[in-house]
């Protein structure tokens, strides 16, 4: 069991919007929606396509890879059931597909994470859910 797994935090309220999102990672299936009309990757789940405003989106299985953009080392958790996992480690995540989407990461020294580290999602059990974090990809599993 990781520190995050015993977290003891509200998790996601699913919508009717994002529930395939978390119905999908309680599978262990990482998806995004797709814009039927102009082809765009987009995250967070909405009902129109941020790009050309077409309510016409599909779910679709990601790579579940990406690039750390930026991070933060977090010493001081916004809510107390965090405190358990401190320090942790969030980050902007450029997914291969293009949407950027803040994570967290694991099983990467503190000290080690960089701008441009190529990463992928790792399912953690928190609570009820499985959230989508992010470790890094060695190069030989590339």
């Amino acid at each position: 069991m990781t520190e995050f797994e015993s977290l003891a935090v509200p998790g996601p309220i699913p919508t009717s919007v994002s529930r395939p999102f978390w119905d999908a990672a309680s599978e262990g299936r990482f998806t995004l929606q797709r814009c039927d009309a102009c082809g765009s990757w987009i995250f967070y789940p909405r009902s129109h396509c941020p790009q050309c405003w077409s309510p016409r989106l599909t779910w679709q299985e990601a790579s579940g890879r990406g690039t750390v953009k930026s991070f933060s080392v977090i010493h001081r958790p916004g809510h107390p059931g965090w405190k358990v996992a401190t320090p942790y480690i969030v980050a902007l995540i450029e997914l291969t597909e293009g949407p950027t989407m803040l994570s967290t990461l694991v099983d990467v020294p503190l000290d080690s994470v960089r701008v441009g580290m190529r990463v992928a999602v790792r399912f953690v059990p928190v609570g009820k859910f499985a959230l989508p974090m992010f470790a890094p990809l060695q190069s030989t599993k590339e």
